[in-house]
């Protein structure tokens, strides 16, 4: 839990007990965390963001201290998760923020659900399997038992045991995110028809994902198309940030990252 939580509970959304804390006042913004992580992966970023709105962290399936359930991972489940999660909360419109997978579940929740989301924050994510570097796409495909014991002497599977009701599911995680991550895919058409949503997708300039493939991310989201004016009338409404001399995995901690998601979710 990160320490300036007003408010901790679990929602029981589609079959799940759903963890979540609150910090702040405001508007509800919803933020998730990354693979095998939990909410105190996003500890870097949500005691700024609380300061001028409600941040709700939550837990997905089978991380965190939320349990897993008889369900694979989809990120359509997992998105559907997300919006029961804001109607337990009484939210008609919040917010959405998701890094590296939890990006991916926030991407989806937009998309699959366009009235309950007003804003989208995308970090380090990609829409089509080919955006990672060739080596991370390798790695989706090893995942299971291998990779399971090869993480257990890592401060990752030490904070997974910390909190997890069911430390014993760290391997099955593990075969669920091959499943999950090692088929390829394309969310191109979905992404372009994100007419209502304003989004706002940051990388790291030595991120995961190639550069190339976050300008294309743009464009589809309506991005880069004109010059943007001396009145500012081409600006699009969704915005790109590749910030400078930041990996995937270490975006979270990034001194900039707080202050432009802030402005974004401001305008």
């Amino acid at each position: 839990m990160i320490e300036t939580a007003s408010n901790t509970g679990y929602a029981p959304v589609n079959g799940l007990k759903m963890y979540y804390e609150i910090h702040g006042e405001g508007m509800p913004l919803i933020v998730i965390h990354g693979g095998f992580g939990s909410t105190g992966m996003l500890g870097p970023v949500v005691p700024q963001l609380a300061k001028t709105r409600q941040v709700i962290a939550v837990d997905m399936q089978g991380h965190g201290r939320t349990g897993d359930i008889d369900r694979p991972l989809e990120f359509d489940l997992l998105a559907s998760d997300i919006a029961a999660l804001a109607g337990h909360l009484k939210h008609s419109r919040v917010d959405v923020m998701g890094y590296s997978l939890g990006g991916a579940v926030a991407l989806h929740t937009a998309i699959n659900y366009p009235d309950t989301v007003r804003k989208l924050v995308v970090v380090s994510e990609a829409f089509r399997s080919d955006g990672w570097y060739p080596e991370v796409l390798a790695g989706f495909k090893r995942l299971g038992t291998q990779s399971a014991e090869q993480l257990r002497h890592t401060p990752l599977y030490s904070a997974y045991c910390a909190v997890s009701p069911n430390p014993e599911d760290w391997s099955a995680l593990h075969d669920k995110y091959r499943c999950l991550l090692a088929p390829e895919y394309d969310w191109s058409d979905d992404v372009a028809g994100m007419d209502t949503t304003p989004a706002l997708i940051v990388f790291g300039d030595a991120d995961a994902i190639q550069p190339s493939h976050a300008v294309e991310f743009f464009e589809l989201l309506g991005g880069g198309r004109r010059d943007g004016g001396w009145d500012g009338s081409g600006i699009p409404k969704s915005r790109l940030a590749i910030l400078p001399g930041e990996t995937h995995y270490n975006l979270l901690s990034a001194p900039l990252l707080s202050p432009i998601v802030a402005a974004f979710l401001d305008e």
